[in-house]
């Protein structure tokens, strides 16, 4: 489970980026986080991973804070990235094994969680060349085996299948939906609103800095008393640049 309590984060003094988010992501669920370019989504996912720090509130990952405890915490989640350009110059089984010693992954246990990733995600045969050689596809599929490496709990992902092939993307998606029939989380990030329309069991809405909406899809269409799509759905919303209460 993750929640989110009274997030609020500025960057220009008097202008609040986040506004008193409040959001929780319950176990068992694929959740999808919302909102026009600059609404403040990739904000928000920083301050879940521990890469900024919230002016106000707190941020707990199974019930760790990651302000208080950002080592017990960032062990409880896998994150994905939305840009996959780092550690370029590693090998990428070194990456892989660069990752499972921050886990303390045991060697046994590293070989087989790697070579099951990596197959599943057609990146095997290219372990030994480095990752600056990968097109952008086989960087996304490394950076999301890295993340899934120790079999985290909860999965936080910022547009995680930008760049993947069909495949590679349909093999996620039933990934999530297998790794949350477990009792574990799932959060992403998107802009295919029809992923997120067929995917996720509810979605938050995200705009200039404050949530607007979180509910399923039919709770959305029952709001508005209307049977659009996701995508029509999400434009009245961020248009009218009101809450949906």
């Amino acid at each position: 489970m993750i929640k989110i309590e009274n997030i609020s984060k500025s960057y220009v003094k008097g202008k609040k980026s986040i506004d008193n988010l409040n959001l929780e992501i319950k176990d068992g669920e694929i959740f999808g986080f919302l909102g026009p370019n600059g609404a403040g989504k990739t904000t928000t996912i920083k301050m879940m991973i521990g890469v900024l720090n919230p002016d106000e509130g707190d941020i707990l990952i199974d019930g760790k804070s990651i302000r208080k405890e950002p080592l017990e915490a960032k062990k409880e989640f896998g994150f994905v990235p939305d840009n996959p350009d780092i550690f370029l110059k590693l090998k990428g089984i070194e990456y892989l094994n660069f990752l499972s010693d921050i886990y303390e992954i045991p060697s046994e246990k590293r070989k087989e969680r790697i070579e099951y990733l990596t197959k599943k995600f057609e990146i095997y045969d290219n372990l030994n060349s480095e990752i600056q050689s990968y097109s952008h596809g086989m960087r996304q599929k490394i950076v999301i085996c890295g993340a899934l490496l120790n079999n985290p709990k909860n999965w936080i992902l910022d547009e995680p299948m930008t760049g993947l092939d069909p495949k590679s993307s349909h093999d996620l998606k039933e990934m999530m939906k297998e790794h949350t029939k477990q009792s574990n989380t799932v959060f992403f990030s998107t802009h295919v609103l029809e992923v997120a329309e067929k995917l996720c069991d509810r979605v938050g809405i995200i705009n200039k800095g404050k949530l607007v909406f979180v509910g399923t899809f039919e709770e959305m269409k029952n709001k508005f008393k209307e049977n659009k799509s996701l995508e029509d759905l999400f434009l009245e919303i961020t248009e009218s640049q009101l809450p949906i209460t």
